[in-house]
């Protein structure tokens, strides 16, 4: 009974990091494709909230590149 409880418990919380990494992609993905629109206000401020809510991630490095990025434009 207690095994089945801790593979519930792992399960749930690697489902739940799955769908929080997914939400990041999302994130990234829309926060591009506004770049390559010309939304570059709208790109850094998608990219500022990946950076936020994924701290120390690879994808919050990409944003802060991102980020640099299109402050070199301006």
């Amino acid at each position: 009974m207690l095994v089945r409880l801790a593979l519930l418990v792992m399960l749930a919380f690697s489902t739940l990091a799955g769908c929080a990494g997914e939400k990041g992609k999302e994130l990234f993905d829309t926060a591009q494709f506004e770049e390559k629109q010309g939304n570059r206000e709208h790109a850094a401020k998608l990219y500022q909230e990946i950076i936020q809510k994924h701290a120390g991630s690879e994808l919050a490095k990409k944003a802060e590149a991102r980020l640099a990025e299109l402050g070199k434009a301006r």
